[in-house]
């Protein structure tokens, strides 16, 4: 029986002819569209099969004989209303795609000849701008040098958060851990006349951060423009609650002597 499929299958290819599985990569940003082509001009009386992931769920097919387009979602949900077939070609278009777009996707075409494609779809979600900020909890700043952090709210395993001194990587960093953040410190000179960036990237995009030396690392006589109006403000409300706390302490040590010195007296007074 086996071999009997098999030459059956063999007769088909040789009727037919059969291009070999083409595996193509794609990269898409998250919520742009994404066009798998057939890398054909015009469909004639083909007929084509799309389907995605490793089960080979059926997302779309094509009858042009019968005139027949069609696509379909999957159990989840995930295809609802974001497939679009080309009547000309059978290429798919995948719309306003997410993370859960990111598969393989398989294409059949039946005409003159048999073709197999398959394509491997990464969805990169959007990066947000990185932030750069004076840490004024670093203990290794020294009168002449400025500490400094630039940080992601990402939580990403396909980001890369990077100090660039002009166009050469100082350091990076890229951690999959979904708990935590992306951050990373720097130190310069207050006089340093390089030009520093802090770059998020993935493999399709980045975001960028200059760093103005002038406006983060200055001398900080001013704890207002050393770490920012926040950090000042949370200074100074401790500064000043310590400042009350300590006049408690201060009246109530006055308050205890007196009404010692009272009792003092009241039994002198008595004797």
């Amino acid at each position: 029986m086996f071999f009997w499929l098999c030459l059956c299958c063999w007769s088909l290819m040789g009727v037919f002819g059969a291009e070999a599985n083409e595996i193509q990569s794609v990269s898409v940003m998250e919520g742009d569209s994404v066009t798998l082509n057939t890398d054909v001009t015009e469909i004639r009386n083909d007929d084509i099969t799309w389907t995605f992931g490793a089960e080979k769920s059926l997302i779309a097919k094509i009858k042009k004989k019968k005139q027949i387009f069609s696509t379909y979602d999957v159990p989840d949900g995930r295809f609802r209303d974001r497939l679009k077939l080309d009547d000309q070609t059978g290429s798919l278009t995948i719309t306003n795609t997410t993370t859960e777009h990111a598969g393989v996707y398989h294409l059949q075409m039946f005409g003159a000849k048999l073709t197999f494609k398959t394509f491997n779809v990464s969805v990169y979600a959007r990066l947000p701008v990185p932030v750069i900020s004076r840490d004024c909890s670093s203990s290794s700043s020294s009168s002449s040098s400025c500490s400094l952090v630039c940080s992601s709210v990402l939580k990403v395993c396909d980001a890369t958060l990077s100090w660039y001194a002009g166009i050469s990587v100082l350091s990076s960093i890229s951690v999959c851990d979904l708990s935590i953040s992306l951050s990373l410190p720097l130190e310069v000179e207050y006089q340093d006349k390089n030009t520093y960036s802090c770059v998020l990237n993935n493999p399709i995009s980045n975001q960028t951060t200059h760093l103005d030396i002038h406006t983060l690392c200055h001398t900080c006589a001013d704890s207002v423009h050393c770490c920012g109006p926040t950090e000042a403000v949370i200074r100074l409300v401790f500064s000043a609650l310590v400042g009350v706390a300590t006049v408690i302490l201060v009246v109530y040590d006055i308050r205890s002597r007196r009404a010692e010195q009272d009792q003092a007296h009241i039994h002198t007074l008595g004797e």
